[in-house]
C-alpha cells in the first residue's frame, strides 16, 4: 500500500486537518516562540500519542504503515477527537489496512415505487437524498418549502450544489454556514466510504473550482452522523419556520435515505407550515384551471379552423 490508497490518501488528510486546528495551550503544551505552522507540529502529535515522529509523519503523508488499535487510540486522544471523529478515524484506518479496492460497478441510486406513493400522502415535507446528498425524490410541500428542484438540472439537483450555488437557497436558511457544515460533513462521511466514487469526486472537485466557501469548510474536514436536528427556514411568503428533521434509511441496500420535516404540533411553525400547504395546493388549483382554460381555447380555435367539432353549438 502506497500513497495512491485512496484511505490511506484520506486518513493523512483527515490527520492533519486535526493536528492544524489545536493549539499548544490545548493540550497542556507551552507556545514558545514564534511557530511557523498552524496547530501543532508533527513531533508534538507524536509526543503526545507516545509515537515516534517518523511513524506518525508517514501516517499523515499515507504511506505504508498499519497502525494498531492501541495506536489510533493514542492518537485520538492526542488530537482530543469526539466519538464521532473517533470513529471516523478507526474506520479510515481499517480500511486503509486492507488492499487498495478495485474498480467496482455503481449502479444509480434508485427510489422504491413505494417510497414515491408515501411521499405523496404524507402531510409534511419529505424528499430522498442520495448519499451524496442528490434529490431523487420530493412530495409537493418539500418543493413549497425548498424550492421546485424541476427548476435546475438533474445533476444539479443537490443539496450541497443548491446551498452553495444557488442564491435563494442560501437566502432561505437562517444559519447558513452551520447548514453547510452539517452538508458537507454528512457529504466526507460518504467520501470515508467510498473514496473514489466518482459522484463524489464530480461534486468536491466542482464546487471546489468554484466556490470558495466551500473550499474553505471542505479542508475543515468535519464529519457528521447526525440522522436529526432542527433548522430554521427563512421562507418569503410564511417568514421563519423552526422544524426539526429526521432521517431514515431505505429498505434494502445502504445509500439513499428519507429526510422528514415536521413542526411542534399546535406551535406557530406548524400554523405556518399549514399556511404554506394551503398556498402551494392554491397556485397548484390556479395553474391547473389555467391549463384547462388554455386547452378549452386551443380546442375551440382548431374548431374554428375546422380540424375539430366545435363546443360552440
Amino acid at each position: 500500500m502506497g500513497t495512491d490508497h485512496p484511505y490511506a490518501r484520506e486518513l493523512g488528510d483527515f490527520l492533519r486537518a486535526r493536528r492544524s486546528r489545536l493549539r499548544p495551550q490545548d493540550v497542556g503544551l507551552e507556545p514558545g516562540g514564534r511557530r511557523k505552522v498552524t496547530g501543532l507540529r508533527r513531533e508534538e502529535i507524536a509526543l503526545l500519542a507516545g509515537l515516534s515522529t517518523d511513524y506518525y509523519q508517514r501516517l499523515e503523508q499515507g504511506r505504508e504503515v498499519r497502525p494498531s488499535d492501541d495506536a489510533l487510540d493514542a492518537i485520538a486522544s492526542a488530537l482530543d477527537l469526539d466519538e464521532q471523529e473517533r470513529r471516523h478515524l478507526f474506520g479510515l484506518a481499517r480500511a486503509a489496512r486492507r488492499p487498495a479496492p478495485v474498480r467496482t460497478r455503481r449502479g444509480p441510486e434508485r427510489v422504491p415505487d413505494s417510497t414515491r406513493r408515501l411521499l405523496q400522502v404524507m402531510a409534511t415535507p419529505a424528499l430522498v437524498i442520495g448519499r451524496h446528498l442528490d434529490v431523487l425524490a420530493w412530495n409537493p410541500l418539500a418543493e413549497a418549502l425548498l424550492g421546485d428542484p424541476t427548476t435546475v438540472p438533474r445533476a444539479e439537483r443537490n443539496l450541497i450544489v443548491l446551498l452553495f450555488r444557488d442564491p435563494e437557497s442560501r437566502l432561505r436558511c437562517a444559519d447558513w454556514e452551520g447548514l453547510a457544515l452539517e452538508y458537507i460533513g454528512m457529504l466526507r462521511a460518504a467520501v470515508a466510504d467510498d473514496p473514489s466514487h466518482p459522484r463524489a469526486t464530480k461534486l468536491i472537485g466542482e464546487l471546489s473550482i468554484h466556490s470558495t466557501d466551500f473550499r474553505r469548510l471542505w479542508a475543515r474536514h468535519d464529519v457528521r452522523e447526525t440522522v436529526h436536528g432542527t433548522k430554521l427556514f427563512r421562507h418569503p411568503e410564511v417568514g421563519g419556520i423552526t422544524l426539526d428533521w429526521d432521517s431514515y434509511p431505505l429498505p434494502g441496500s445502504p445509500g439513499p435515505v428519507l429526510l422528514v420535516y415536521t413542526a411542534e404540533p399546535g406551535s406557530a411553525d406548524a400554523e405556518r407550515l399549514q399556511l404554506l400547504a394551503s398556498l402551494h395546493a392554491s397556485r397548484d388549483r390556479d395553474r391547473g384551471t389555467h391549463a384547462i382554460a388554455h386547452a378549452i381555447t386551443d380546442a375551440d380555435a382548431d374548431a374554428d379552423r375546422g380540424q375539430l367539432p366545435s363546443r360552440k353549438g
